[in-house]
């Protein structure tokens, strides 16, 4: 599932960056009177949708996972009159089990780093394209959309080599909840180096941006997928659906919240680049 979401971050960017406002960059392609010059992000939300299409379409040959047992008509009615007060028993205890889920604090503690961790990860992919494109007297780096794709595609390549290759032998030399642990300090000062990065040009700013955003993504998909794992082991079996089914409920809460937070603070930020308390680093440092 992270490898899949690895090749997303590929391929999406790169048909955001370099399809938008195609009038522009392919003149030669696209004229500026056609529906392409009029709207300028009708390209890439066409491949986008084309793409949905295609997904849904493909869903139609999935297999099934949910095996549906067919009752027997030969059972006569003594035998179902015996397995009617079984099933009303194992109805309770799942029904029970369900509000369990509540009192499982290591779910429930799992669940809570989970929600935060995507808060955190939804704010950061949401200010660092408004900050990429932002002019430098504003703290940003000035960089255009196709500069912004080619940044998140070269980033989604090197997830998908690390989700490949350097993930399993991390997780096998790591147990899951050092590994949370290292990552959340080490985000620390990884978020905290970004408001320097325009004092950089060139090479330098694109190897640095590179590095940065890689290693940012691939801590997002780590504590993921650590996440993922904890939460399956903090629960039985048969409450693992329902268990996930509260942590994805949740943690979409949390990034709903997170594009309009971060956004506040981002121009909040971008209007006390000077002042001396809480300047244009605290975008990043709130991130943190």
């Amino acid at each position: 599932m992270s490898s899949s979401r690895g090749i997303g971050l590929i391929v999406g960017p790169a048909i955001g960056g370099y399809l938008a406002q195609p009038a522009d960059k392919y003149p030669g392609i696209f004229s500026v009177n056609s529906i392409f010059g009029r709207f300028l992000y009708f390209l890439p939300c066409l491949c986008i949708s084309l793409l949905a299409i295609a997904a849904v379409i493909a869903c139609f040959w999935l297999p099934e996972t949910l095996h549906k047992h067919t009752e027997d008509t030969m059972l006569n009615s003594s035998t179902e009159a015996v397995e009617e007060p079984c099933s009303d028993l194992n109805a309770e205890q799942s029904g029970s089990g369900c509000l369990s889920l509540f009192t499982n604090w290591p779910l429930m503690s799992t669940i809570t780093v989970y929600c935060i961790f995507s808060l955190q990860d939804m704010a950061y992919a949401e200010v660092f394209s408004l900050w990429a494109v932002s002019d430098r007297k504003y703290g940003g780096l000035s960089f255009s959309s196709q500069d912004v794709g080619s940044v998140l595609s070269i980033s989604g390549l090197l997830l998908l080599i690390y989700q490949i290759l350097i993930y399993p032998l991390v997780a096998n030399s790591i147990d899951p909840i050092t590994l949370v642990r290292a990552i959340a300090l080490l985000t620390i000062p990884l978020l905290s180096s970004y408001p320097f990065m325009p004092a950089l040009s060139g090479s330098i700013l694109q190897l640095a941006l590179n590095c940065a955003s890689f290693l940012k993504n691939s801590f997002s998909v780590t504590t993921m997928t650590v996440f993922n794992i904890l939460m399956n082991d903090a629960v039985s079996q048969d409450l693992r659906a329902s268990a996930n089914g509260l942590s994805v409920t949740l943690m979409s809460i949390f990034k709903t919240i997170a594009p309009a937070v971060a956004g506040v603070i981002f121009s909040w930020a971008q209007r006390r680049q000077t002042a001396p308390f809480l300047p244009e680093a605290t975008t990043w440092c709130s991130l943190c």
